[in-house]
């Protein structure tokens, strides 16, 4: 399993919260990483934001 910057986790996640109705497969092969990496770094990435809200 490759080990992404988490720069370059937090640009993808980024990347996929800017486009509406981009799928993560459609960002992941842009970028050219496995789909799973966008999905676990954007899953975490809400999770973060929720407890900074609440």
């Amino acid at each position: 399993m490759k080990h992404y910057p988490p720069e370059f986790k937090a640009d993808a996640v980024a990347l996929h919260q800017s486009r509406p109705g981009a799928t993560i497969r459609s960002v992941a092969a842009d970028l050219g990483v496995n789909p799973e990496m966008v999905v676990t770094d954007n899953a975490s990435s809400h999770r973060r934001a929720r407890t900074h809200t609440e």
